[in-house]
């Protein structure tokens, strides 16, 4: 699939999970697919395990920072009806307003004494608008402050027309059905694109972390199956606020599976290795002095190696060394990534599922900017790049 194309369509983590499984299904009857919710580990078999197989898996995660909407998000004001939203891990809260935005999720619901469910996108645009200049003077001088819980009601209709929202998703369902719950986000509606004078970079919301997403599944989808090794791609939900859900790298959902398929786990261990994929922080070119001067990544300069004393990365000098022997062996750029030892770092999946598993982990990375904004940036080489490491680690 079009990495514009992807990245349009996967709009909540849900919808993420069947753009995948489009990418994925046509792979090769040796392909086992497993989901659960917004998460998906897609499988390939060995030609022939043994005590000598081991597991190459690499993982991202389906979620993103957004405001979601409410059980009860139904407010009016000023002749508008507004909805509550409730902010979903960190997003940088002032590029949400002034964007068009859209609407999509599952809705869950009863029909004939069952509960089925529905995954939709909403056809119109929401807005948040903000305060205007002359009733923010200093907004300039100040800085815009956001508060979350006051400054992020979304207009959505005119008073006049439908009172609740729940009456709009109630419309989606099919006839005779009866909305029980919904799991319903706002998301940026404008396309993905190509930006820069050379057509060099990439404009999109949802990059951390789909683009990880479609790099994985690219080279998965075209790999042939191993000789004895495992092939393995996993996609968790809920790395945004940590992990620990039953969709989450933090939860048995990846461990289950492997031990579906290896009753005798302790094997895969020694022979095993798994890319953690994440985006990285590039340097800002505003902003050069928030990064550590050695270890600053920029865009276009190839996949990021992150590395972080507190562990806040799972990587080690063992993956490390085995990742840097991958991308000399395939000519792949690389550069690394070190935090500000003043600032705090984050983290990713790796560190969960290395502790988990006990394979040797790896975390590495696009380099972007406007991380965590609604609108974000990253380089069309660097996710070609990626898409060739992973397709040299799954050979």
């Amino acid at each position: 699939m079009n990495f514009l194309d992807f990245l349009n369509n996967s709009v909540t983590p849900y919808h993420t999970v069947e753009n995948l499984k489009q990418l994925l299904e046509p792979a090769g009857a040796e392909i086992k697919l497993f989901e659960r919710g917004g998460a998906l580990i897609a499988v390939r078999l060995p030609r022939a395990a043994s005590a000598e197989s081991g597991f190459r898996i690499a993982l991202a995660h389906t979620d993103y920072p957004t405001l979601k909407i409410t059980p009860n998000p139904d407010c009016s004001a000023a002749g508008v009806r507004t909805l509550h939203p409730e902010v979903y891990g960190s997003p940088i809260l002032a590029s949400w307003l002034d964007r068009d935005l859209g609407y999509a999720g599952l809705l869950a619901y009863e029909l004939q004494g069952k509960v089925q469910t529905k995954l939709f996108r909403g056809e119109k645009l929401f807005r948040i608008p903000q305060l205007a200049v002359h009733l923010n003077r200093n907004v300039n001088q100040d800085g815009l402050k956001v508060n979350p819980q006051t400054d992020l009601n979304a207009l959505w209709t005119a008073i006049g027309g439908k009172e609740r929202f729940a009456e709009a998703l109630s419309a989606e369902l099919p006839l005779g059905a009866r909305l029980l719950d919904f799991d319903v986000q706002l998301f940026d509606a404008q396309a993905a694109q190509l930006g820069g004078f050379e057509d060099e970079w990439i404009y999109s919301g949802r990059l951390d972390n789909l683009s990880s997403c479609h790099a994985i599944a690219e080279a998965f989808a075209k790999a042939e199956p191993s000789e004895k090794d495992f092939q393995v791609a996993a996609f968790f939900n809920n790395e945004e606020v940590g992990s620990n859900t039953r969709e989450g790298a933090a939860g048995n959902f990846l461990k289950s599976v492997l031990d579906s398929l290896t009753p005798n786990s302790e094997f895969r261990t020694p022979n095993s290795l798994a890319l953690s994929i994440d985006m990285a922080h590039a340097c800002h070119p505003n902003f050069v002095a928030k990064h550590e001067p050695n270890h600053a990544p920029v865009l276009g300069g190839g996949i990021v190696l992150k590395v972080n004393a507190q562990k806040r990365y799972a990587s080690d000098v063992f993956s490390n060394a085995q990742f840097k022997l991958i991308c000399e062996q395939n000519n792949i750029q690389y550069q690394t990534f070190v935090m500000r030892n003043d600032m705090p770092c984050g983290s990713t999946v790796g560190p969960a599922v290395s502790a988990s598993l006990g394979i040797p982990t790896v975390d590495i990375g696009e380099p972007m900017l406007s991380m965590h904004s609604i609108r974000e940036m990253t380089a069309k080489k660097d996710h070609q790049g990626m898409i060739a490491l992973v397709s040299a680690f799954y050979l």
